[in-house]
């Protein structure tokens, strides 16, 4: 796990490097300085010296302040490149994060939620973060100030340094209990951490069902039972670490008692042979200094307590292979738009007891105009998500352009297969902007064209700032139906081989469906078009229906082929261009 988070260092090695130097050397310092106060106090102390020396008092002053100085910049660097390293080691990993998400396919999104993915790219990062900052300044400079102050202690106050010694173990085994356990309680609240951001980001998503249907209240009562359990386990995991300060205190005090009362007991007994007032008060100093330390070695091991799950939930991100990759020596040039499903089998999972597409053989001639026409849960859309590879088969193979899916470069083979869903998204940024996801270098008539055949261009006029228009993030400011036109115009300035619409004429009314529909015909007529949609209406015109029953094609034909010969066509057809008109005869809508 180290090894893996330690890549994401790279350029802030340097920095990383010299925080911890720096440090050292403010610790060298900071364990001389009381050395040299001892120094000082012993050249006035009468008891020691028959006569104070002036030029003594001016020396070890004039090194003191040179030291003190000295100690001050050692650590201001030191605090500077550790903020550099720190944050730079965040940023490197949430980039590493993204990128690998960027890569994943649809089967690894569907292994973590969305609201865990942002969890560990915010939350988890920034715990990690605050470890490595403590890591590379506070736990160098705790145990090289124990180190030091010990040796010092000995140097000054011989056997009574012993005393600082006796301190270590049982404050080591308290750390090590408070380890064993705090760890599971916190492996357990960021659990309840994705569970509580999941309830918020659902909600956001989904405010303006949440209030036409006035469920703020039961809303607001399951985000609190999620905060509730978030903050119970969080209590109990700061319950026992609070017991960290305490302890050190009980033992702070303890050890400064001590010293204080055997190099007094010591002092008065050899009459400052042995030790003198100004050896015994430096003691102390190197005894805070040490029991501080401790404290500070177990905040570290604190934070890093609370930061190994994190870390543990960040590699396990980093860690994760994409179930889809490029072969080697892949195909980088799709051929035509001809489409072949062969014996193909698919489920989203290994342990899946069903299959969601079963025994599908089908083949598309390039250019053709495909209908698909199902019931809700029929897989018409997992169907089309094998053309495109956001999924493999499990048995089978899907071929485009007269080879397996498989064998193209991911990136050639998704350019040239544009999806238009029913709730695509747009994003924040102009109308023009969101245009040329479609084609980065499209230009502003070539947006106009594919908005005019995706009906756009008329609505898009009528807004003050035209195709400038900001677009709110999610297209919030836009309508369904806008919203579906403008994903239509941009699927169109790919220019692809394959376009899949999946019911994404929706939230459009019948006349402008149709006007869709025609300006495809005439301006891609090579392109293969696969149109999934609810209304027959939409699909009437294709050359080709699909009708899709549980997973399984149920029938293939022309819309007067099916008509009447299918029962679930024909069904779907009446119920929708066929109502009563309270005479007991039928008419037809208009």
């Amino acid at each position: 796990m180290i090894k893996k988070l330690a890549k994401s260092i790279r350029e802030y090695k340097v920095a990383s490097i010299l925080s911890p130097l720096f440090v050292s050397l403010e610790v060298v310092l900071e364990c001389l300085i009381p050395w040299i106060i001892s120094k000082l106090v012993a050249s006035i102390d009468v008891s020691v010296v028959e006569e104070i020396n002036i030029y003594d008092i001016i020396k070890y002053g004039g090194i003191l302040i040179g030291m003190a100085i000295l100690s001050l910049a050692c650590g201001a660097l030191s605090g500077m490149f550790c903020a550099k390293a720190s944050t730079g080691f965040a940023k490197n990993l949430r980039k590493d994060m993204y990128y690998k998400i960027q890569n994943f396919s649809f089967e690894n999104i569907d292994k973590f939620s969305t609201a865990s993915l942002v969890t560990r790219m915010t939350t988890d990062v920034n715990n990690v973060q605050f470890s490595y900052m403590m890591i590379i300044r506070i736990a160098v400079r705790g145990p090289l100030m124990i180190v030091f102050s010990l040796v010092m202690a000995f140097v000054m106050g011989g056997s009574l340094g012993w005393i600082f010694v006796a301190v270590i173990p049982p404050l080591t085994l308290f750390l090590l209990l408070l380890a064993k356990k705090a760890m599971p309680l916190f492996k357990r609240v960021f659990k309840k951490y994705d569970n509580l951001n999941e309830s918020i980001q659902e909600n956001i998503r989904g405010m303006r069902v949440v209030k036409s249907f006035n469920r703020e209240e039961y809303e607001k009562k399951k985000f609190d039972k999620a905060a509730t359990d978030v903050q119970i386990d969080f209590t109990k995991a700061e319950r026992i670490l609070a017991m960290n300060n305490p302890i050190m205190q009980f033992f702070f005090y303890g050890v400064l008692c001590a010293t204080l009362w055997i190099g007094s007991y010591v002092i008065l007994k050899y009459a400052g042979a042995t030790v003198n007032v100004g050896e015994v008060s430096q003691l102390i100093v190197y005894g805070m200094q040490v029991l501080m330390s401790l404290m500070m070695v177990s905040m570290v091991f604190v934070m890093i307590i609370m930061s190994a799950e994190s870390a543990r939930r960040v590699v396990e991100v980093l860690d994760e292979k994409s179930t889809l990759a490029s072969p080697e020596n892949a195909i980088t040039e799709v051929k035509d738009g001809s489409i072949e499903f062969k014996g193909v089998k698919f489920k989203y999972s290994a342990a899946a007891e069903r299959f969601v597409l079963d025994d599908i053989n089908l083949s598309i001639k390039s250019g053709e105009t495909i209908g698909i026409i199902g019931g809700t849960g029929s897989s018409k859309t997992s169907l089309v998500n094998l053309i495109s590879r956001l999924y493999d088969v499990t048995e089978g193979s899907v071929s485009v352009g007269g080879r397996d899916v498989r064998e193209y470069d991911l990136t050639a083979l998704r350019n040239q297969v544009a999806v238009v869903l029913q709730k695509n998204e747009l994003f924040s940024g102009s109308i023009k902007e969101n245009l040329r996801w479609g084609n980065p270098n499209a230009t502003d008539e070539e947006m106009e064209t594919v908005c005019k055949l995706a009906q756009a261009d008329e609505f898009i006029r009528s807004f003050p700032d035209g195709y400038d228009t900001h677009i709110e993030q999610g297209g919030t400011n836009v309508s369904g139906g806008q919203k579906q036109r403008l994903c239509i115009a941009r699927a169109l300035l790919k220019n692809p081989k394959i376009l899949i619409l999946d019911d994404s004429t929706s939230a459009v009314d019948t006349r402008t469906d149709k006007l869709i529909r025609d300006g495809l015909k005439s301006y891609a007529p090579e392109t293969t078009k696969i149109i999934i949609a609810q209304r027959t209406s939409s699909v009437e015109d294709a050359d080709r229906i699909i009708v899709i029953d549980g997973g399984k094609i149920d029938a293939v034909g022309s819309h007067k082929e099916l008509l009447g010969s299918n029962a679930i066509y024909t069904e779907v057809y009446t119920t929708q261009n066929k109502g009563g008109n309270g005479d007991g005869n039928e008419t037809k809508n208009p």
